[in-house]
């Protein structure tokens, strides 16, 4: 049995360990790797629907009908995810860069901030359900470090936000190959780099005039002084990117060091390594030149002469100046090109990704759980010691070190009605025919519950009101 079979694994596991909250702890550090553990599947449903239906694991011999069942599981489970996007979108409309769609209403303030803050809170529920950890933006420092994995230093104000969702999911470790200095750049050697395997981001800027108001507040300044502040911080900003968008980025791959760059107000600086190089050759040249000039100076009366002496010494500025510029394009360039190539989605996009993203963590723990009930009757006093063996099963199988959430599975089992839970606590799961049999029902229903999407009042197309008559039909 699966159930059984899933209690052997339990033996070689132990006992559970404490899970720390993963916003509180560097997730690279070795005190995250041994307190907490992500609750992400890294398998596929498909690998697991294989395995869990297998003939010997249903002893009754229900192995197809219980492959049935978990088939219909995965479909309605994907609808309802499919009811979570569309509101998703719909809330999300008035506040998405990309549309190309004609705006049939303006929304008061009011209305805007309640569908903002709506629209904030469906998705960290999203990225929760695709077992994604949250940073929260308070600790955002954590997963920052000092210099760029590409040779940048890269500064980000986070205080310029008005809504800010930072999620990752897979905290990894990554092994390149670089030149070695000490080799002359002839050489090789190998470098851990910690990366993300999966990193989201969720930015809406604040006004300008909340952030004039914010800067005449902290720093007791006048209304132009503080304009002017503003102003110079927003420089940096591309023509495109507005206070009135919230923006939605993925990425894939990101290297810990260059989270930065997934901000529009990245400020791009010079590492130390560089002032130094730059600073002792812009100042022994400019040195050298000075010297020379004063020299000439000393011995020329000719006034052609000498422009062409200050002129020659005005050429050493000016070069100078073009390496600082041309180093710092050079930064530029390595940032853009390494930001396109770890991007995964964008805004509406991002959300399509998640919403299916989601949908496979939810069947992945329900067919696991599904699989440890049906052939064995449990009790929820059991409910630790299920989860344990449903970790121990995903190591034997699959080498993976994970957190299942049995809890979560449960809930929604529960709720679809495939387990019940007695006076007892007994947990009473329906057979594979029954439980196929049940979903079926689920789906023929299905249309005749359909919720409506715009039942909060707030962007909704038209205004609710009392109609005495119809337009047309008064006498």
């Amino acid at each position: 049995m699966v159930a059984a079979t899933m209690s052997e694994d339990l033996k070689a596991t132990g006992t559970a360990r404490a899970v720390a909250p993963a916003a509180a702890l560097d997730p690279h550090a070795e005190a995250a790797a041994n307190l907490g553990r992500e609750k992400f599947l890294p398998v596929t449903r498909h690998a697991l629907l294989d395995r869990l239906t297998a003939p010997a694991l249903w002893p009754k011999g229900d192995h197809a009908h219980a492959r049935r069942f978990m088939r219909y599981l995965d479909y309605w489970r994907r609808h309802g995810y499919s009811v979570k996007l569309l509101d998703l979108e719909q809330l999300y409309e008035p506040f998405s860069p990309d549309t190309d769609l004609l705006q049939t209403r303006r929304f008061s303030p009011e209305e805007r901030v309640a569908m903002q803050k709506r629209l904030t809170a469906r998705m960290a529920e999203l990225l929760e359900q695709g077992n994604f950890t949250c940073v929260d933006p308070k600790d955002f420092h954590i997963i920052l470090t000092k210099d760029s994995h590409y040779g940048l230093d890269l500064q980000v104000d986070t205080d310029a936000f008005e809504e800010l969702l930072i999620f990752y999911r897979g905290a990894a470790t990554v092994t390149e190959r670089r030149r070695d200095i000490k080799k002359a750049y002839i050489g090789w050697k190998e470098v851990k780099v910690p990366v993300f395997q999966r990193l989201f981001i969720l930015f809406k800027l604040k006004p300008f005039e909340t952030c004039v108001q914010e800067a005449m507040d902290k720093q007791k300044l006048d209304r132009k002084k503080a304009e002017s502040i503003v102003r110079k911080q927003r420089s940096m900003l591309p023509d495109t990117v507005s206070s009135d968008y919230v923006y939605i980025k993925l990425f894939k791959n990101m290297p810990r060091s260059d989270v930065e760059m997934a901000f529009p107000n990245t400020n791009v600086r010079f590492r130390m390594f560089d002032k130094i190089k730059l600073g002792v050759t812009a100042g022994s040249g400019f040195g050298v030149g000075v010297v020379g000039t004063i020299g000439k100076l000393a011995l020329l009366s000719n006034p052609y002469t000498l422009m062409m002496t200050l002129g020659g010494l005005g050429g050493i500025v000016v070069r100078q100046a073009s390496a600082f510029i041309a180093q710092r394009n050079r930064y530029m360039v390595v940032l853009a090109r390494n930001l396109y190539f770890h991007s995964m989605a964008d805004n509406r996009g991002v959300m399509t990704l998640l919403a299916d993203r989601a949908s496979d963590e939810d069947i992945k723990e329900e067919m696991l759980l599904y699989a440890a009930l049906a052939n064995e009757r449990l009790n929820a006093r059991d409910l630790q010691t299920i989860d344990r063996g449903i970790e121990g099963y995903l190591s034997q199988t699959f080498g993976i070190n994970v957190d299942f959430d049995v809890s979560d599975a449960l809930a929604r089992l529960k709720q679809e009605g495939i387990v019940t839970e007695l006076a007892d606590g007994t947990l009473q799961t329906l057979p594979p025919t029954e439980a196929a049999l049940h979903i079926d029902k689920l789906w023929d229903a299905c249309l005749d519950q359909l919720p409506d999407m715009t039942t909060t009042g707030e962007g909704e197309e038209i205004e609710r009101r009392v109609v005495s008559d119809p337009p047309g039909l008064t006498p």
